[in-house]
């Protein structure tokens, strides 16, 4: 039996096939430009050719359509036939208070889904979309959604309550409700795995860094705070998101350029973070840039690093005892300039970056530390799986098996885990680069004190 995963966008469909028998990773693609004059697909079937494509697609239903065709073509597909599709993830950006754990789709579901929209306007129709699609598709297999606020749930009122009217939050439920919740809950057990600790024993920081970003506090496995609010705009300063600001600037620049409220959110969310203030959002841009001597980018890598270390030690003073800092997500994996200037400085509370193991550390296909054999607090790189956390999510509500994830495990918790998919990746960055070898983390021994590579 496989599972696919679906996460829909405005305009874009990702998707992955799991062979949940063999625990493997059979395919992986992506649909773009859904709504434009032409959209495209990009196909990859383990064994097969990439395929890739232009046609027409108006909706995610053709969209979608076409990602069934494609997943049992003879030559380019990872299955034979559509039934053995045994059961299918949506990731879902908002849960708002309805939602506080993934759940089987029914018509109800679908229907409160839709008055969340309000809550993320941007993400939510697409979502929804996908989901009413693969539905009408295939009807008689069973459907889950994943919510990327679902992780934070376990906040406390005076962590997610902001200091606004109360009526707002019980009006309008405006509260801080944070994101990213898949990426964070697989980094924190896999952190506990690599710390050799129970999840109830082990406090960590999590920075999941991509174009969004958020930085993540768990004390006792589960989540105390993290820096995305009531949507993904707030918190860190990200690609095109501005992150933390001032609320007045809104009314003051509203005033003087006479934007309305739709033009500032655009401003906000689209036009400003890195590509507001050097013009650029990809983070390896930005740092080219930067060593070509261009000061706004410089300006904001430096902003950047100085938000991400300002939560770091925020959370450090929360959570009282720091197991690990984690490293995550597209940046987080790969940004080791990101990294080193995120983590200097922090010497005095036990965070101690070493600056040879870290700039090797440029792989998404391994678990690495980072951190100095001296520091108190290790430092962990290591490569999120939001889909492998929708997979196990559909596999347990079909078979009515699914808790919260205090009660619940995953096969990544496990100590002798082993993603097949990755794990042939680094065989192949071993060859290039051997050096990478003895950074990478792995789950202690018992009766040892750590790991090769810290």
């Amino acid at each position: 039996m496989v599972i696919l995963t679906l996460n829909c966008g405005s305009s874009s469909a990702k998707y992955q096939v799991y062979d949940w028998d063999n625990k493997d990773v059979l395919c992986v693609g992506i649909v773009e430009r859904i709504g434009l004059e032409y959209s495209t697909i990009e196909q990859k079937s383990i064994g097969k050719e990439e395929y890739k494509a232009r046609f027409s697609s108006p909706t995610h239903k053709e969209a979608i359509e076409l990602i069934l065709k494609m997943l049992a073509d003879e030559t380019y597909g990872c299955i034979k036939s559509l039934d053995e599709i045994g059961a299918v993830g949506h990731r879902v950006l908002h849960g708002g208070e309805m939602f506080k754990q993934s759940t089987l789709v029914t018509d109800e579901v679908v229907e409160k889904l839709k008055t969340i929209i309000p809550l993320g306007p941007l993400h939510m129709p697409a979502n929804i979309m996908g989901i009413e699609a693969a539905r009408k598709l295939m009807p008689n297999v069973p459907q889950a959604i994943v919510m990327d606020t679902a992780w934070h749930q376990t906040m406390p009122k005076e962590a997610y309550m902001y200091a606004v009217p109360y009526e707002w939050y019980e009006k309008y439920n405006v509260r801080r409700y944070g994101f990213h919740g898949t990426s964070h809950l697989y980094c924190a057990k896999r952190a506990a795995v690599l710390l050799g600790k129970e999840n109830k024993d082990t406090n960590v920081i999590i920075l999941h860094i991509g174009n969004g970003a958020s930085a993540c506090a768990v004390k006792n496995g589960v989540c105390v705070d993290t820096s995305m609010g009531l949507t993904p705009l707030e918190g860190l300063v990200m690609g095109t998101r501005s992150g933390d600001i001032d609320p007045a600037i809104i009314s003051y620049i509203s005033t003087n350029t006479g934007m309305n409220a739709q033009e500032l959110d655009t401003c906000l969310n689209k036009k400003s973070g890195l590509m507001g203030l050097c013009g650029m959002s990809d983070r390896r841009d930005v740092h080219q840039a930067a060593l070509d001597g261009n000061e706004k980018a410089q300006l904001s890598i430096d902003m950047e690093c100085r938000r991400i270390k300002k939560y770091i030690g925020a959370y450090a003073a929360l959570l009282g005892r720091v197991d690990a800092i984690v490293f995550t997500a597209g940046v987080g994996e790969m940004g080791e300039h990101i990294r080193k200037g995120s983590c200097e400085g922090l010497e005095s509370i036990g965070i101690e970056l070493d600056e040879e193991k870290n700039d090797l550390s440029h792989c998404r296909n391994a678990e690495t530390c980072i951190s100095k054999d001296s520091s108190k607090v290790k430092i962990f790189v290591i490569p999120t799986d939001e889909e492998l956390v929708m997979t196990e999510d559909a596999y347990a509500l079909m078979n009515g098996t699914y808790d919260i994830h205090t009660k619940f495990h995953y096969t990544f918790e496990s100590p002798d885990y082993v993603n097949k998919a990755r794990a042939r990746g680094l065989k192949e960055n071993l060859k290039k680069k051997p050096e990478l070898e003895r950074i990478i983390a792995v789950p202690p021994k018992k009766g040892s004190c750590f790991v090769k590579g810290c």
